[in-house]
């Protein structure tokens, strides 16, 4: 993945169509020079190019999206200026593409204010809460074991697809939905596959995401529907309890359709939390210092959970590994970031990559360096930390359920530093145009020491 992104200049260049010093004031790019290819054919690597506009270190940059003025921001200033909802809305400002795939048609992630925090509440409530993440571990336990063992038995395959079906297994059962393992693993992979397929609108995969997006809303209503009409038992304090009896500000219940997307919502981000497990593995192969004090510790401690090396890694794979390049959202008033404006109707944009690892924010920006976490509980206080949001949790737009899936994360990477297992060095160069994106081979995993017997080379 990258890391900070550098200007390659000290100071602004100007451009045809320009004003001669567009560092300062309102910054309104030509019509015909858009921004929003850039994301397609740079990816994670698209602000680099749109920060060389401005000094090294400036914390906004002026760009055009989808043919409107907008302001691309970094950093704790760019954090606070995009999570402020007096003067931002998110209504309408995520590609439709996206939107409706991805998160689903009037999900909580296009709501704003009154709305938007009265069904937060729901997902605080029933993701937040200390007692729902104790309430997943011994899933993850039980289902990390189980992949280990596969692994050590003979199994051949990556540590993205272990997580894929370790992960959903351990969500869905958290969650409180009914099914075997079996039936639990392949709804995973649709749910996968939607993250994988969500941002690659001019491939086959986005149309496959889009029919495993409209599979898994008739599945989770049906189960909505099942719980509300007493077919089905939902246990209290579960993902699926909350939504079949979530009702809106005004009193009603949720359509079932609405309820079975929020539903999923819920617990589809542990799943996309196996493209993390991906990095992980990488990451680990690089630093086998890092897999023998994590063994140690999993040794010690007789739990692939919660162990404190393991969760500084995962952090710093969260912070070196974003999900999405950025987040875009509109201006409902003038926003100034660092002497620059975007005026109301605008798009204000924020550098999640450029954020995590930016070099005013983080020493030693550019360096994989878990030791940073170390000891660092309250996470949430870091303010260029934005790996799953920014702001509150409970009243802005930070995810309720990174706890969740910081446990997974860390479960994983304890699971993968079994000195049992060996991770192997092909296939793990990244893609960084493609979003989202994993090392191509998601990190493939054997048993230590075996040969792989006869098998052909070319098919390793």
């Amino acid at each position: 993945m990258p890391t900070t992104p550098e200007s390659t200049t000290d100071a602004p260049q100007t451009r045809p169509g320009r004003a001669a010093d567009p560092t300062l004031g309102v910054v309104s790019r030509p019509a015909w020079r858009d921004d929003s290819a850039s994301l397609l054919t740079r990816g994670y690597r698209f602000g680099d190019r749109i920060w060389q506009r401005v000094p090294r270190g400036a914390r906004s940059a002026p760009m055009r999206l989808l043919f409107s003025d907008a302001l691309l921001v970094r950093g704790a200033e760019g954090v606070a200026a995009f999570y402020d909802d007096a003067r931002v809305s998110r209504h309408g400002a995520m590609p439709p593409f996206i939107q409706e795939t991805l998160f689903g048609h009037d999900s909580v992630h296009s709501l704003d204010g009154d709305e938007h925090r009265h069904r937060k509440a729901t997902f605080v409530s029933a993701l937040y809460e200390d007692e729902q993440v104790a309430r997943l571990r011994p899933h993850l336990e039980r289902e990390w074991r189980h992949e280990v063992d596969a692994w050590i038995a003979g199994g051949e395959r990556s540590a993205y697809d272990a997580a894929v079906g370790a992960l959903g297994r351990a969500i869905m059962r958290w969650a409180g939905l009914p099914g075997t393992g079996e039936a639990k693993t392949r709804w995973a992979r649709r749910q996968a596959q939607i993250v994988d397929g969500f941002g690659v609108p001019y491939s086959p995969e986005y149309l496959l995401a889009a029919l495993n997006r409209r599979w898994s809303d008739r599945h989770a209503e049906r189960l909505i529907r099942a719980v509300r009409a007493g077919r089905l038992d939902a246990h209290p304090g579960t993902a699926l309890a909350a939504w079949a009896g979530h009702r809106d500000s005004a009193g009603e219940l949720l359509p079932a359709r609405l309820a079975g997307v929020e539903l999923q919502n819920s617990f589809r981000p542990m799943i996309a939390v196996a493209r993390f497990t991906a990095f992980a593995a990488k990451r680990l192969q690089e630093h086998p210092e890092w897999r023998e004090r994590i063994a140690a510790e999993v040794a010690a401690r007789g739990s692939l959970v919660d162990g404190p090396l393991a969760t500084a890694f995962a952090q710093e794979i969260r912070r070196t590994s974003p999900f999405v390049p950025m987040l875009p959202a509109f201006a409902t008033q003038d926003i100034e970031v660092d002497g620059r404006t975007v005026r109301a109707g605008g798009r204000i944009v924020l550098d999640i990559l450029g954020t995590d690892t930016d070099e005013g924010s983080w020493e030693r920006a550019d360096v994989f360096d878990p030791e940073r976490f170390v000891g660092v509980d309250d996470y949430e206080a870091i303010t260029a930390f934005v790996p799953h949001g920014g702001a509150d949790v409970a009243t802005g737009h930070r995810c309720p359920g990174e706890k969740l899936a910081i446990a997974g994360l860390a479960a994983s990477i304890s699971a993968l530093s079994d000195p049992r297992l060996a991770i192997l060095p092909a296939g793990l160069e990244v893609n960084e145009r493609r979003m989202p994106t994993k090392p191509r081979s998601g990190g493939r995993v054997r048993t230590a020491g075996s040969t792989g017997g006869a098998r052909c080379p070319f098919h390793r």
